[in-house]
């Protein structure tokens, strides 16, 4: 989804009246993120209590297919809107961090990858905690975030089938293993700059201050 940068000040108002809809909640947008959220709960417990692994496959690659969906809604409809900037990475980031304690649970993935990501997640708190402190919101989403949501969107269902079908193991393993590396990679990236982003921002408001 659209975003703008942290601590930007009040969109001014259009002559459409789209403006209005940025403090709108029941739009179809957020609708589409609030039933991607259930997703997340109804894959844990069809993956880790009735061990469907099928069922599972189906609902993560529904979930992480559908990822740029309420953005793209939303700037069609021109009903972009503070929660729906928010509940989109949020939904990203928890069907990531849910999908890998499961995944590693059930061994899926191993548990040196699970800590990687979940480094950068604290790292990216921190970062944030910052801004906070400062008077700034979240930083603007980047690209290269967003690709590596989807890398890792995109992987881990293939990395199921290769737990689940042995069969596909091999090939599905070789595509969803070279999937989820570049996602890490291109996770850090955006980590990176997100914390570049931020120093700039609090060494700005240092220097004006």
């Amino acid at each position: 989804m659209s975003r703008r940068p942290a601590g930007a000040g009040p969109r001014p108002s259009s002559g459409d009246g789209r403006a209005g809809t940025r403090d709108r909640v029941l739009t179809l947008p957020n609708l589409i993120s609030f039933v991607r959220l259930l997703g997340v709960p109804l894959f844990l417990y069809l993956f880790l209590a009735l061990r469907a692994d099928v069922a599972a496959v189906v609902v993560l690659a529904i979930g992480g297919t559908t990822d740029w969906v309420d953005g793209w809604v939303a700037r069609r409809l021109g009903q972009v809107s503070r929660l729906g900037e928010l509940l989109d990475p949020f939904a990203d980031r928890l069907y990531i961090l849910a999908t890998l304690i499961a995944f590693t649970v059930r061994e899926v993935v191993p548990w040196q990858f699970t800590v990687a990501l979940f480094a950068r997640e604290v790292l990216l708190l921190g970062s944030l905690a910052v801004l906070r402190r400062y008077g700034y919101g979240p930083p603007a989403v980047h690209y290269v975030g967003k690709t590596a949501t989807f890398l890792l969107l995109a992987a881990f269902p293939i990395l199921l089938v290769a737990a689940a079908v042995p069969g596909a193991a091999t090939a599905a393993a070789a595509v969803g293993w070279g999937l989820a590396w570049w996602g890490l990679v291109l996770y850090w990236v955006a980590g990176g700059m997100y914390v570049v982003q931020a120093g700039r921002l609090v060494r700005g408001r240092g220097a004006s201050s």
